[in-house]
């Protein structure tokens, strides 16, 4: 076949073959980028995201402690200089350094991504992913710094609560930053965001939208979740991924349990009538698990009971690592009314296969 002039000539144009290089230029510098920005996002879905256990693997820092302090730093307000950025997924905003702790105090180069410049100021910044960076918004550099820093205290997990212990100077924050870890630890994934109802739906109950209705037992005040009307010995259900916080008589709530989620969101159930089987403070419990049985405890002394029609009173509470604070409920409840809901009966008899966390 005999080419023509015209085709040798285009094909050693040499515009043309600018042109595809400027094109495969174009292609290297935008690519990784955005291939990097897919990965770090399907990795986040995974059971146990690869920034965890690469800085566990190098630290020797268990990453369901790095996890349990990401949800931690990422749903409490953040300390005096720290900055966390707004509207961004938890394990980009996470457990986070003030810039001055990040890149070194005395550091010229304000807002520094140089790893060997910021090492060379003493700052915690680390280059998790070996792109020649600390990036503090990248979570394989904030994870691995994070675990390089509480591997100063030690090897043991006691040493590093007590490193825990030594930048936050609040037991409540280290336990519940502890507790966590074990949840995840627990289940072996960080992947625990399901909901359920929290009362057996083959049983009759019915509720409405009662926040914020005036209460008078107690002293003047409003109230603070939705009562979820059922008969006595109804069973109340788990509705996260969690552990029993706190457990036993409250004046106003009778015979309660103060359960916190995987997430760090706290739930309340009140005026039971009698907790099930193994349920005491401390325990991991899932979804759909049964925690006690609908009563009308409460409004007294311990052991009151019958002051008010049999119901739960369910309440929701968000931590901000100082207080907590109350919102309404009742459209979460009318979403999870709707999902699908699997019970877990308490064991026949008492099983002691809990792990155990260091003391604080």
């Amino acid at each position: 076949m005999i080419k023509s002039k015209r085709q040798t000539s285009q094909r050693n144009d040499p515009k043309i073959w600018l042109w595809v290089l400027a094109g495969l230029l174009l292609i290297l510098i935008s690519t990784p980028g955005d291939v990097h920005a897919e990965v770090v996002s399907s990795q986040a879905k995974s059971a146990i995201p690869l920034w965890y256990t690469r800085a566990e693997a190098k630290y020797g820092v268990h990453w369901s402690l790095l996890a349990g302090l990401d949800v931690y730093g990422a749903t409490t307000k953040p300390p005096a200089g720290v900055t966390r950025p707004q509207g961004v997924p938890m394990f980009i905003s996470g457990y986070r350094f003030s810039q001055h702790e990040w890149q070194g105090l005395f550091n010229p180069v304000e807002n520094d991504l140089n790893a060997k410049r910021i090492r060379l100021f003493d700052g915690r910044g680390v280059d998790g992913d070996q792109d020649g960076k600390a990036d503090q918004n990248n979570p394989y550099d904030r994870v691995s710094a994070i675990a390089a820093w509480l591997r100063q205290g030690g090897p043991t997990e006691q040493d590093q609560s007590n490193e825990l212990w030594k930048q936050f100077e609040n037991g409540t924050s280290v336990e519940r930053i502890l507790a966590l870890s074990h949840v995840f630890k627990y289940f072996g994934t960080t992947q625990l965001n399901e909901r359920m109802f929290p009362v057996h739906k083959r049983y009759s109950y019915s509720y409405r939208d009662t926040w914020g209705e005036g209460r008078n037992f107690g002293g003047r005040r409003i109230h603070e979740g939705t009562d979820i009307f059922a008969s006595y010995g109804t069973p109340v259900l788990s509705t996260c991924y969690g552990y029993i916080e706190l457990i036993g008589w409250n004046r106003l709530g009778g015979w309660r349990i103060g359960l916190r989620a995987a997430d760090n969101t706290y739930f309340y159930y009140a005026h039971l009538s009698a907790y099930a089987r193994g349920i005491r403070q401390g325990v991991i419990v899932r979804p759909g698990q049964v925690l006690g049985y609908v009563g009308s405890s409460g409004y007294g002394k311990p052991g009151t009971s019958g002051k008010f029609p049999p119901h739960l009173h369910f309440g929701i509470y968000k931590d901000t690592g100082t207080r907590e604070w109350a919102f309404d409920p009742y459209p979460l409840l009318k979403q999870w009314e709707r999902k699908p809901q699997t019970v877990i009966n308490p064991p026949k008899k008492e099983a002691n296969i809990q792990p155990k966390r260091p003391v604080t």
